[in-house]
């Protein structure tokens, strides 16, 4: 079955599932900016042929492109797999936090079944696989920020909020409501950095990291980038908190 989704790390959670059942197309290429990217007119006729649509739930993209996607395939199944999550503040990216992961990956199983319910065995068992791995994800990252003493960090886009709650961290971000900051925005976030004894400042690929590379320059710190959409899911989550870890002591 052809499936399509919103963002690259959703590819991971749905051939998880369906694996040799589905064939997963991904709307926002790598590099892209869900706050900025706007589909093809290939990728809209490809979306004729899917037979479920799986929303990650509440990104610029999706709310203003998801209508026009489901007019192009009238029978295709639009599913949000936000449903049954807390959206805290208005912050859609409820992917980084594996414990959240679990809920969006049962409504991508229920989805699933409910287009082919031959399968329905085949796709619980999978679920479950990829639950057990979410659960050892989980685990692993509590053990590698365990020792944090400093649990500050600074990073460009304020996508890290659900991660930060999880792990008890603190997200400062530089990006303000999607606005590059001013002058006096940059001095204000120097001085925090200082305040806090901030040496790193993350930043991530989709976007500039200028701001970045000046505050980092003014503390004497370095950039360092975490991906929050990157395609392989898991492996990218330990490489996060890998580097968390390296960086924030």
């Amino acid at each position: 079955m052809q499936i399509a989704v919103s963002i690259l790390p959703q590819k991971e959670f749905v051939d998880s599932i369906g694996k040799d059942k589905v064939s997963v197309t991904v709307m926002i290429p790598p590099g892209a900016s869900p706050a900025t990217y706007e589909p093809s007119p290939g990728q809209l006729k490809d979306i004729s042929r899917a037979k479920l649509y799986v929303r990650i739930g509440h990104i610029p993209f999706e709310k203003t492109w998801m209508e026009r996607i489901a007019s192009a395939n009238r029978d295709m199944l639009v599913v949000d797999s936000s449903k049954g999550i807390d959206i805290v503040g208005n912050d859609p990216h409820i992917w980084l936090s594996p414990a959240l992961v679990k809920i969006q990956v049962k409504q991508i199983r229920d989805a699933l079944i409910e287009v082919d319910p031959d399968n329905r065995e085949y796709y619980i068992r999978n679920t479950d696989e990829y639950i057990r791995k979410l659960d050892d994800l989980d685990s692993d990252i509590r053990n590698n920020l365990s020792g944090i003493k400093n649990r500050k960090f600074m990073v460009f886009h304020p996508a890290w909020g659900y991660f930060a709650r999880d792990y008890q961290l603190e997200q400062i971000p530089i990006e303000i409501e999607g606005k590059e900051p001013s002058a006096s925005d940059l001095a204000g976030l120097v001085d925090t950095a200082k305040a806090n004894n901030i040496t790193v400042i993350f930043a991530e690929p989709q976007f500039n990291s200028e701001s970045a590379r000046v505050i980092a320059g003014e503390i004497g710190g370095t950039v360092a980038i975490i991906d929050p959409l990157a395609e392989n899911y898991i492996a990218n989550m330990y490489h996060v908190s890998e580097t968390l870890a390296r960086y924030l002591r």
